[in-house]
């Protein structure tokens, strides 16, 4: 019967006159607007198209309320007027769309209503989902439905955009974001978006199907659209650097700002440096050299003849490598050239090959795009070389933070886990802002699969599946609960949360350690772990992943209790105590009183003894002379000692050795972890990066967390119960005197000021109303009030 109903309703939709005979819970699914495309254009291959809807207006509006979204993505303007672009990532159960409030852009007589939209086919940036080229608005009521997309909006293909194949130096290492562009501004339609009605090949655009939300599957499409709450991206016109070389000509006085001439049948390379990595849209404005073809070139860095980096300041010596765009000019002028992904870049090379005519470059300029997070928190002390660190790890955090979080702007773009629970944690200290964390969040719930454990990194069009990652999006769950009180918001990840740990619960062993797990069990770029995988013996039993499962059952066990389950967190709890159990019985070595990384006991890392300590594997009383052995081995200040070779955490995992730290009680001694970011500093870095050098990225989300370490660690601020209730300030001070910080709280802002004096130190702590908690100080509690308050601390 079931099918004979569905028969009939697919029946229904493919004559739209007869919607109205849809049981309502049905037609509340569906848009009255049609997904739209072009009937020559490539579907699901590499196009771009112009869409347009020319509407005439008797009288002002002062409202006129749009929703809109396209595969893969759009660029919309009104009357001329760059409006947004969209839509946010997700994938195609989860597609967003933007709303716009376009009336105050609209005028009594003829608008134009337009939206370029391209797909790069299978040079489609990995972190691209997608079904196939198309474009729907819909009217937010009957007053706007007249903008509905259906036949009556026009399309034309723009032929003048391809992809090239990435330059050869790419491929040493893993690059899946935008691709190379080449636009030929000789069949570029320069018209397309002006209120010539008889300018291009514009023809009836084609209707693909009825648009509709999330849980109205009802048709021949796969977007089910869900409306994005992320506000649109920050966008900001900004100078585009100083030019530091150039071959062919004489560095031009004033350019970017000013133009310069290139004489016919010349070559000119210029390279620009922006002082700071960016992300961003160049705008090239050019003018005559008809046939001439200019590059721009992209790189966070300049290399040598060996592919090293060294000091990010220095050119001498170096050439650029990197992804790069192209334009083919026609001859007119003030031609704009903008590609139509944002790219990243400290160093932009501009190459001009010109033909038979000079081409004017006229201006070069940077519209700065990124999520618009503010800088509500601060951190600022008598230890001068703390302020780089702060301002570049911020710097860091929001280069990688866009409609998803990244790892990485300019090599991956893609929304990792691991990266993820770091970046959301300074989102929450810093900006104060939780709304890119909740997309991160549900992002990863959706993309569980059958077995119940995420993928790795999500949206992505391949599937990677890093098992220990969905252990730390159960801890992502815990952080949101204690940063944000939503517990609706919370209860909607419990169960994602228990198919994730009940996965694990199978694979934990009669032993209590964790056996062979399928997938790509990565745990951090140790030098000596094969492809980020801790060592194993024949049947697992790693440490490592042990102890983080160890983590996520506590998280779990937590959670259950406050919303969930109490059976199913006492069943974590037991789960959790097996394995710590365990990895004290197998794994603990008495000779040289450290966790090793299987019972085989041949392997040691610091990073099972980071989470031994973290987790009380190492009881209390001993964490701090424990962790001083281990610190030793690759952080001068904390002595040396005879010990194995251990492989040494990288700068992801040592967010976890600063949060061992902390918990065994060793806080003052953080500022000592800091010596690998202020070698970048030395380097000439801006933003921070992936690894060690030699490096990939100059620009990696999980670097970032000394930001985050500075205000929960140095200056102590940190909620001490759940939904950040009530706060727990107790401040790290270590070699500083003078400090003082600020972290946003839901209520307000957290303001802590310390000065050290003879007599002890002198503490001023400011909290928002209705917030109290507890400053505690050489184990002593003080309690804490909103408003001022003055503290002597000896």
């Amino acid at each position: 019967m079931k099918k004979i109903v569905f028969a009939i309703v697919l029946a229904v939709l493919a004559v739209p006159n007869l919607t109205a005979q849809l049981p309502a819970e049905l037609v509340k699914y569906l848009w009255n607007a049609q997904w739209i495309t072009a009937a020559e254009a490539p579907q699901r291959d590499e196009s771009v198209l112009h869409f347009r809807r020319i509407l005439d207006f008797p009288q002002p509006l002062p409202h006129f309320v749009i929703h809109v979204s396209a595969d893969n993505q759009y660029l919309l303007y009104v009357n001329q007027k760059r409006v947004g672009t969209g839509p946010n990532r997700g994938d195609l159960a989860h597609w967003k769309y933007e709303t716009y409030d376009i009336g105050p852009l609209l005028h009594p007589g003829q608008n134009i209503v337009a939206a370029t939209v391209w797909n790069f086919g299978v040079r489609t940036p990995l972190a691209q989902i997608s079904d196939r080229t198309a474009f729907v608005m819909e009217g937010d009521s009957a007053v706007e439905r007249a903008i509905d997309t259906n036949e009556s909006w026009e399309v034309e293909p723009e032929k003048a955009f391809t992809t090239l194949s990435p330059p050869a130096e790419l491929s040493k290492f893993y690059y899946v974001a935008e691709p190379a562009t080449r636009v030929d501004g000789r069949t570029f339609d320069w018209d397309w978006n002006s209120d010539s009605s008889a300018s291009g090949a514009w023809k009836k655009a084609t209707p693909i199907e009825r648009a509709s939300i999330e849980g109205g599957s009802l048709q021949n499409d796969n977007w089910q659209l869900v409306a994005d709450p992320l506000p649109q991206m920050q966008e900001e016109w900004r100078p585009a650097g100083r030019v530091v070389r150039s071959q062919g000509v004489e560095s031009p006085s004033g350019f970017p700002d000013r133009a310069f001439t290139v004489p016919a049948n010349s070559k000119v390379s210029l390279l620009i440096d922006n002082s700071d990595l960016t992300t961003g849209y160049p705008e090239l404005t050019v003018s005559g050299g008809k046939g001439s073809t200019t590059r721009l070139k992209y790189a966070e860095a300049l290399v040598d003849n060996k592919g090293e980096k060294g000091n990010r300041n220095d050119t001498s010596g170096k050439h650029i490598e990197g992804v790069f765009d192209e334009f083919i000019a026609d001859g007119s002028e003030s031609r704009a050239f903008v590609p139509l992904g944002w790219k990243t870049w400290r160093y932009v090379q501009l190459e001009v090959e010109t033909a038979d005519q000079p081409l004017r470059i006229d201006r070069l300029r940077t519209l700065f795009t990124a999520f618009p997070f503010e800088e509500r928190a601060h951190f600022q002390s008598d230890d001068d070389s703390l302020k780089p660190i702060w301002d570049i790890g911020w710097r860091t955090a929001r280069l990688d933070a866009h409609d998803t979080y990244m790892d990485t702007p300019y090599w991956e773009r893609m929304q990792y886990i691991g990266d993820t629970r770091i970046q959301a944690l300074i989102s929450y200290t810093v900006a104060g802002d939780d709304r890119l964390a909740r997309q991160a969040i549900q992002a990863f719930n959706n993309s569980r699969f059958s077995e119940g454990i995420t993928r790795s990194r999500h949206p992505s069009s391949v599937r990677q599946v890093i098992p220990t990652f969905s252990l730390l999006w159960v801890g992502m769950v815990h952080d949101f609960w204690m940063y944000r009180s939503d517990p609706d918001f919370v209860k909607a990840q419990l169960p994602g949360t228990r198919t994730v740990l009940d996965w694990f619960l199978q694979h934990q062993r009669r032993d209590g350690l964790v056996g062979i797990i399928p997938w790509w069990p990565f745990v951090d770029w140790g030098s000596d772990f094969g492809f980020g995988i801790p060592p194993l013996d024949e049947n697992g039993g790693s440490s490592i992943i042990t102890l983080q499962m160890v983590e996520a059952l506590r998280h779990g066990a937590e959670l259950e209790s406050a919303f969930g389950d109490p059976a199913r967190a006492e069943t974590y709890r037991k789960a959790a105590g097996r394995a710590t159990e365990a990895v004290s019985r197998l794994c603990w070595n008495q000779k040289y009183g450290l966790l090793a990384d299987t019972p085989a006991q041949t392997h040691f890392s610091q990073h099972a003894n980071i989470l031994a300590a973290w987790l009380d594997v190492v009881p209390r009383p001993k964490q701090k002379e424990f962790l001083s052995r281990v610190f030793s081995v690759s952080d001068p200040g904390f002595g040396s000692t005879s010990l194995p070779e251990m492989t040494k955490a990288t700068y992801y995992f040592r967010f976890y050795l600063a949060r061992a730290l902390d918990h065994a009680g060793m806080g003052d001694e953080y500022l000592k972890l800091l010596g690998p970011w202020r070698q970048m500093v030395s380097l000439g870095l801006t933003t921070w990066a992936e690894e060690p050098e030699p490096t990939r990225s100059d620009s990696h989300a999980w670097s970032a967390h000394p930001n985050y370490d500075l205000l929960t660690i140095v200056a102590g601020i940190r909620p001490k119960a759940p939904g950040f209730s009530a706060v727990t300030i107790e401040p790290h001070l270590g070699s500083l005197h003078h400090l003082s910080a600020a972290m946003p709280h839901p209520k307000g802002v957290i303001d802590a000021e310390y000065d050290r004096t003879p007599n002890g130190v002198n503490a001023q702590v400011t909290l928002p109303v209705g917030l109290s908690g507890d400053l505690v100080w050489q184990g002593k509690s003080t309690p804490l009030h909103a408003g001022k308050q003055q503290i002597q601390l000896k």
